[in-house]
């Protein structure tokens, strides 16, 4: 879980959370890009993003789904097809004074590692890279 307090509102939080090129600008490290589905502007409940990007030095492709949207205060997308068993990334909104509370929860399954690597290894990247995407669209906001 990933928690992250701004002074930006929920809404426009959310909003370019949801951002296909917002996304793609905050993973310019990993080279990530939409290659299918919806591939620029905002994605919406039940539409599909097909990414690709290189992470461990290796290049994955991954389609997730927006499986649920519940404006402004939460949104899941879901891997449809990819690399992992299983990833779900939760993403709440909710105000907190006059800013924002993000908390970012990814449940992950890996075929390759076992538990121990995902605990050791896979978990603390996500929690970094989900990190630097926040900081990243809340700067684009500021």
């Amino acid at each position: 879980m990933v928690v992250t307090d701004t002074d930006v509102s929920p809404q426009e939080l959310f909003e370019i959370s949801l951002d296909i090129d917002a996304h793609v600008s905050s993973m310019q490290k990993s080279s990530e890009r939409a290659i299918a589905g919806t591939t620029s502007g905002t994605i919406g409940l039940g539409e599909t993003v097909t990414w690709r990007a290189r992470h461990f030095g290796i290049w994955f492709t991954m389609t997730s789904k927006i499986t649920e949207l519940d404006k402004p205060s939460r949104f899941v997308d879901q891997q449809v097809r990819g690399p992992f068993k299983t990833f779900v990334h939760e993403h709440r909104f909710e105000s907190v004074g006059g800013g924002c509370r993000m908390t970012d929860t990814i449940t992950v399954g890996s075929p390759i590692f076992g538990r121990l690597a995902e605990r050791m290894v896979l978990v603390p990247y996500l929690r970094r890279l989900i990190t630097r995407r926040n900081r990243h669209l809340i700067a684009e906001l500021a």
